[in-house]
């Protein structure tokens, strides 16, 4: 990806942010869900000069952000246009947490996928996939594990973060939507990952 593109998707991830943080919802919410795209910004850009992604994760890297900083400013219950659909559709909440769950599964496992075929032996291994999903699905045990706590020392100030809308069993279909996001983007993407990561220069984490 060349840089041009890099400092586009950066115009573009700022301006996000930046309508983002006007006037959100909740601010203590807001900081809670743009947190991990301002994380990481910040590493992207200390690893740059040993590491730059494929074209493809850096798109879906952005796609993710901006999904956080929308659910940051309204939060993830509260997001117009699925709640329009709830409305219209007649459901039984907001869905819009629901993708960003997906995305949570879908996006990583591009990202994960790439350092391990650029830093590992795994290249090429049938057990690539099978370690990504699984990375993939305990960064979503992590995150669920991050709401806990937060809504422990946070108490009803976490209810907008936690996003569960009532269901019991809201952090067991947040962790299977992880996987399900995770297996079909490694379903529907590997073939064109590998074609740019096969046209890549080599760079190594460490």
């Amino acid at each position: 990806m060349n840089r041009k593109k890099e400092l586009f998707l950066l115009i573009l991830y700022a301006t996000a942010l930046i309508w983002s943080a006007i006037s959100p919802v909740d601010r203590f919410t807001w900081w809670l869900e743009v947190t991990p795209a301002l994380i990481a910004l910040l590493l992207l850009l200390i690893t740059y000069d040993r590491f730059q992604f494929t074209t493809l994760a850096y798109v879906l890297i952005f796609i993710h952000c901006v999904i956080l900083f929308v659910g940051g400013h309204y939060t993830y219950a509260r997001m117009p246009l699925f709640t329009w659909l709830k409305d219209v559709m007649d459901l039984d909440r907001n869905y819009y947490d629901r993708l960003g769950h997906i995305a949570q599964g879908f996006i990583p496992a591009i990202i994960i996928r790439e350092i391990l075929w650029r830093n590992s032996p795994l290249k090429g291994s049938r057990w690539l996939s099978f370690i990504v999903v699984s990375i993939c699905l305990a960064i979503s045990a992590m995150y669920e594990l991050i709401e806990f706590g937060v809504a422990l020392m946070t108490g009803k100030a976490a209810e907008a973060f936690l996003g569960t809308q009532g269901d019991v069993w809201d952090t067991q279909w947040d962790m299977l939507f992880a996987l399900i996001g995770a297996i079909v983007s490694l379903i529907l993407l590997s073939y064109v990952h590998t074609k740019q990561l096969n046209k890549k220069t080599r760079y190594r984490w460490f």
